[in-house]
């Protein structure tokens, strides 16, 4: 059970780490005038509600 806990532990670090990388190509895209502010706003949102269901599935799994 310990390894496969390891393991998708490991697996949502990388989504997270993905998620901002996403979002902070998203925010150089909008400063270079290359993705319209729109188009910024929903990456954002769709970071914002992601990483809050994170948050939300730790603190239920962890009692914090």
């Amino acid at each position: 059970m310990k390894r496969a806990r390891a393991w998708l532990d490991k697996q949502v670090q990388r989504f997270i780490s993905r998620k901002f990388l996403a979002w902070g190509t998203a925010t150089y895209l909008v400063l270079s005038n290359s993705l319209t502010s729109e188009d910024w706003v929903a990456v954002t949102l769709v970071y914002i509600g992601s990483q809050a269901m994170v948050d939300l599935a730790s603190t239920w799994r962890h009692g914090k």
